[in-house]
């Protein structure tokens, strides 16, 4: 049998204490965020009442069918516009526990001022 050389038995000990370590460390898995579908309708949304625990990602699935609307949500620094016929994915994920308002901030016509909906954030 061939004899390692001093190099070879130094190289082979590192690589296999680099791989007790990374067989050690753990990563832990992103959890897959939770999709939330809205329907934006004059001058509605559709849930009103949406609720989510506090840090739980989520990704809004919105629509319309009416004309161009906004949904944002000023407390979380999230908004989008929503075109007629598309689907907008807009990802947030609440930080503290509370009610916050929805509301559509893209003019849509005579009642746009009453749209908004309610997002309620409860401890996990």
């Amino acid at each position: 049998m061939p004899s390692l050389g001093r190099r070879s038995v130094l190289r082979f000990v590192g690589t296999a204490g680099l791989l007790a370590v990374a067989g050690s460390l753990s990563v832990k898995a992103q959890p897959k965020p939770r999709i939330v579908p809205v329907v934006a309708r004059k001058f509605t949304y559709e849930p009103r009442e949406i609720t989510l625990k506090v840090n739980e990602p989520v990704v809004f699935r919105l629509t319309t069918a009416d004309v161009v609307m906004g949904f944002s949500v000023p407390d979380f620094n999230a908004r989008a516009t929503i075109l007629p016929g598309q689907t907008v994915a807009l990802a947030m994920t609440p930080v503290r526990t509370g009610e916050f308002v929805i509301v559509c901030d893209v003019f849509c016509g005579s009642g746009h001022e009453d749209m908004e909906g309610t997002l309620r954030v409860v401890g996990s």
